[in-house]
């Protein structure tokens, strides 16, 4: 058989000609040049943030200055173990009013380490987040209290302030707590209505309840509230079944009802860690700073161990809804020096450290599908100063 040319062979040998040409042009790196003179809008757009960058890298050469020209603000949410901030701050204040109120008593850290700082309170634990994401120099605050497993929620979020865990604050031992009407174990929470604030640490006690019944996350029916503070008030107007929240707010309500307590952090004694949280800018500008506020924690921890008294007076006039303030300190008391070395592996031993409680946080909430990937526990805490300050202690 005789084979005829065509217009298909000229065809088929100008798209070899042309796909050699291609592979050679990309190879060269012409195309991308090509790309970007006619084509420059078809380049992927990279946005950049502060978080692609060491937080310290802003800092100066030299010891310009060794603490803040201004009050160093440190956030938190009304906990027993907060008596220790305020004793060491001198009261509390607002991110609306920071100010000193006028003839207000002067703390630990001015008195003791010449560090004029202000404990701001917020209501609820993702304002705080908030705040600390966007730093005092912006209306927010340089330092906060949160508990680690919200770290480990939060980490991907809070990327561009770099936190950086500087010290245990303290532990719940039964100030979050479950209560119920009409219910009378955990087993029979199964196809109840539980409110809970999704952004608090009662939200993690409560998935740590669900597992102790045995129960899975869609075994109940959950009901988002507003803050930690609107369980009680929840569980009064029958909007829920069973509440998780504090447990001086969420007691007294389910009395009022007939109602009881299920369960309480007493139970989980290592479960609810809340910490010490810097921004990373702050604490590689201000390391002298960062010393004094761990130094005047721990002094003022110790005095509320020592004689709960004024701390408690303070936390009574902040959060009244906590109950007895002496109760809510006994069932959060502060942090000692021994227990932050033995929390973050420096000596001694602790049923559960940071990095175990952190780490198992994060994996839950993966589990769960809530947020991104979360950086490991290592790079989210600066032992430095706790170090400094516990060697310069001594055992």
């Amino acid at each position: 058989m005789k084979l005829h040319r065509g217009p298909g062979l000229f065809l088929f040998l100008f798209l070899c000609v042309l796909g050699a040409a291609w592979v050679v042009a990309s190879r060269m790196g012409y195309l991308d040049t090509l790309q970007a003179r006619f084509f420059p809008s078809v380049r992927e757009a990279v946005r950049l943030s502060p978080g692609d960058f060491p937080a310290g890298v802003s800092a100066p050469v030299a010891d310009v200055a060794s603490v803040p020209l201004r009050p160093v603000l440190i956030g938190f949410t009304a906990r027993g173990s907060a008596a220790s901030l305020l004793v060491a701050a001198g009261g509390a204040t607002t991110l609306d009013n920071p100010a000193a109120p006028p003839g207000a008593a002067q703390g630990v850290l001015k008195t003791a380490y010449a560090l004029d700082a202000r404990a701001v309170l917020f209501a609820r634990e993702e304002e705080l987040r908030q705040a600390l994401a966007i730093g005092a120099e912006n209306g927010g605050v340089d330092m906060g209290f949160l508990s680690v497993d919200r770290l480990a929620s939060w980490a991907p979020g809070l990327r561009d302030a770099a936190p950086r865990t500087l010290l245990l604050v303290g532990r719940s031992r039964g100030q979050e707590a479950l209560a119920a009407v009409g219910v009378t174990d955990l087993a029979s929470l199964r196809g109840k209505r539980v409110g809970v604030y999704p952004f608090s640490s009662t939200h993690y006690f409560a998935l740590w309840v669900l597992a102790r019944a045995g129960l899975r996350t869609t075994d109940v029916k959950w009901v988002d509230l507003p803050s930690t503070l609107d369980a009680g008030r929840a569980l009064r107007e029958g909007r829920a079944d069973a509440v998780v929240g504090l447990w001086g707010d969420v007691e007294l309500a389910a009395r009022d009802r007939g109602g009881a307590v299920l369960a309480t952090t007493a139970d989980a004694p290592h479960l609810v860690a809340t910490v010490l949280v810097a921004r990373g800018d702050f604490a590689a500008r201000y390391p002298d700073a960062v010393r004094r506020v761990l130094r005047g924690m721990l002094d003022a921890g110790q005095a509320v161990l020592k004689d709960p008294a004024a701390g408690a007076r303070m936390l009574g006039e902040v959060a009244p809804y906590l109950g007895d303030p002496t109760e809510a300190i006994r069932s959060a008391p502060p942090a000692t020096l021994a227990d932050n070395r033995a929390f973050f592996g420096l000596s001694g031993e602790a049923p559960v450290t940071y990095d175990e409680l952190y780490q198992s946080a994060a994996a839950l909430f993966q589990k769960l599908k809530q947020g991104p990937p979360v950086p490991l526990a290592e790079d989210t805490r600066d032992l430095g100063a706790l170090k400094y300050v516990s060697e310069a202690r001594g055992p």
